[in-house]
């Protein structure tokens, strides 16, 4: 789908609202106990009566919100590339209903400045953005979101230390890394 008609299709669910919670992925969290009462808290200030769950259709890290909403009553959707069809990506069971956005990259910002239609969808479709840690797609879906007049809020938070150590090394790059990724930068404690 395009990015268009998968936003068209998130906005008939019927409900008034659209809560995208944005983070890390596959890089997972660091404190995923600290993470899960962020999301917890989080949702407390929403009705599933008139609010629909939005993140990135994995469960994979912050893919944690969608048990977590289902549970307690929210309508639950996920926005995702194409690419996670092509590569087998599992999405999360309690992902409710799963919008597959056709894109040559996961996300984020193209070379031009513009959004990746994935991330465009992302932030379209969205009233309200939550993000925890999270790398430079997270970071350009919320800066976009800011830039669009979105409610943004932002948690710090480490990406899982193990996971970015053997990603570096795999990658032949240094150890040192900035645990807190590419988000966390464009927000001033």
């Amino acid at each position: 789908m395009d990015a268009k008609v998968v936003v068209e299709g998130i906005r008939s669910q019927g409900k008034a609202r659209v809560v995208t919670f944005l983070g890390f992925a596959g890089a997972g969290y660091e404190y995923p106990d600290q993470v899960r009462t962020v999301l917890l808290s989080e949702l407390e200030n929403f009705d599933p009566a008139d609010t629909i769950v939005c993140a990135g259709a994995t469960a994979d890290g912050i893919g944690m919100v969608y048990g977590l909403a289902a549970m307690k009553g929210f309508q639950t959707v996920g926005v995702v590339s194409s690419i996670a069809r092509e590569q087998g990506v599992k999405f999360s069971p309690e992902c409710g209903r799963v919008f597959v956005v056709n894109d040559d990259v996961w996300g984020g910002k193209r070379a031009d400045g513009r959004l990746s239609p994935t991330s465009q969808a992302m932030v379209d479709a969205s009233d309200v953005m939550i993000g925890i840690g999270g790398g430079s797609i997270a970071r350009d879906e919320l800066e976009e979101g800011r830039k669009s007049g979105k409610i943004v809020r932002y948690y710090k938070t480490d990406m899982n230390h193990a996971r970015a150590k053997l990603k570096a090394a795999k990658a032949g790059k240094p150890a040192s890394i900035n645990f807190g990724g590419a988000a966390q930068k464009i927000f001033k404690d």
